[in-house]
């Protein structure tokens, strides 16, 4: 048999090996992420291993580190690389450092992008004793006496904001300007107060069912007040307006706020689900989407910390804030003056004195501007409470309320003579 051929195939088969070493030999080898990314493209069949190849990022789960800092292992090549360019960013923040001090960088605040426009020349040496430009401009706007102060006490409750409590609460303050009402009930021909009234005595019914916020109420009872104010209805939705309300403040103030079947429920199922959705869609679009509005519950425990109150008083001041809910005559008060007020009727009652230069300030009423209010307060807790409306005593007479509602008052000379 003729063995020739098969010689001559090994020997040409024997040549292309050794031109494919010789090949691969001038070639540079490559690992990790390339090469992996190479045979891939080489061999499209082949499936992607289940564990990440040596040096790529692993696999992780939604919101986690996204950056995969701890997660990766970066190869000698990458741990140089890194550190070459910490190098270089320290350098480089060193010489900003020794070139630009921050502190005397003026910022042009007329101009949207504000951080392009940053001044890095040196402003001019100002005399000493005399703050320059860009040291004012750092400070706050709104300088608190010393003595007037009550946020610094609680630098370390993060949850109080007190960096930012005067200004929050100076922009609620112009924020009732937008949210001011005045008695509507003429135009209402199918309601009268006491319609209204006992539907408030409910709402606070629901409020402490649910145990909601009570500033969850306060912006309930606003809600409805805002609507009836702008649209004439018949009494038969009346409840259906203060229960969709109460929905809209649950889902603005309540971390678990209650559902629509609940709130059906409460209703005795008086109305469907179309319904209260449909109203509160009209409620919504009654306000223009902005429910924001200021309620007399945030000013009264911010006011009630000017005098350090304790909670009995607190509660107090809660008791006739509450009660006042019910009366039509004080929904065109402003929700800081209304806190005012029941925080001083309720020190008077306490016979913890009366207004003191520390709430003037953060108030910014005076006694007199406060008095015609606090009479008619008195006036309210004097009248004896209908058979109707007793879910705001009831509720507050209770001890874990400390029985505020069975706080006796005081004559109306004493008053007076602590108004004056």
């Amino acid at each position: 048999m003729n063995k020739a051929p098969e010689k001559a195939c090994k020997r040409d088969n024997n040549k292309k090996m050794s031109l494919q070493k010789a090949r691969n030999a001038c070639i540079p080898k490559q690992s990790g992420t390339a090469a992996h990314v190479e045979n891939k493209e080489e061999n499209p069949s082949v499936k992607r291993a289940s564990a990440s190849p040596q040096g790529a990022p692993k696999k992780r789960s939604a919101f986690v580190d996204i950056t995969n800092a701890s997660n990766c292992a970066p190869n000698n090549n990458q741990k140089m690389t890194v550190k070459m360019k910490q190098k270089s960013s320290a350098v480089k923040k060193e010489a900003a450092v020794k070139k630009y001090d921050p502190a005397k960088l003026v910022v042009q605040p007329e101009n949207v992008k504000v951080a392009e426009q940053v001044a890095l020349e040196e402003p001019a040496e100002t005399p000493k004793g005399e703050a320059s430009q860009s040291q004012l401009s750092v400070e706050r706007v709104i300088q608190v006496p010393e003595d007037f102060d009550i946020d610094t006490k609680n630098l370390s409750d993060c949850g109080m904001a007190p960096e930012y409590a005067m200004d929050i609460f100076g922009y609620l303050k112009t924020r009732e300007e937008k949210f001011i009402l005045e008695n509507y009930m003429h135009k209402q021909s199918d309601l009268n107060e006491d319609m209204r009234s006992i539907l408030v005595d409910w709402m606070v019914e629901v409020q402490e069912n649910f145990e909601l916020y009570h500033e969850t109420l306060y912006l309930a009872v606003k809600l409805t007040d805002h609507y009836l104010s702008t649209s004439v209805i018949t009494r038969e939705v009346l409840q259906l307006i203060g229960s969709t309300s109460m929905l809209i403040a649950c889902k603005s103030e309540e971390r678990c706020p209650p559902c629509v079947d609940d709130l059906l429920y409460i209703c005795d199922d008086a109305y469907k689900r179309d319904e209260l959705i449909a109203m509160e869609r009209n409620i919504l679009m009654a306000l223009n989407f902005d429910i924001n509005i200021p309620v007399a519950y945030s000013f009264l425990r911010r006011y009630a910390r000017c005098v350090q109150a304790d909670m009995v008083t607190l509660t107090l001041a809660r008791y006739v804030c509450e009660r006042s809910l019910l009366e039509m005559e004080f929904i065109s008060e402003r929700a800081s003056l209304l806190a005012s007020g029941c925080l001083l009727i309720a020190l008077i009652l306490q016979g913890l004195g009366g207004w003191n230069a520390c709430l003037e300030y953060h108030t910014g009423y005076s006694v007199s501007a406060l008095a015609p209010l606090v009479q008619r307060l008195y006036a309210m807790l004097a009248r004896p409470s209908s058979e109707k409306l007793k879910a705001v005593t009831n509720k507050y007479s209770h001890s874990v309320f400390f029985e505020v509602a069975k706080t006796p008052l005081v004559t109306l000379e004493k008053l007076r003579a602590t108004l004056n």
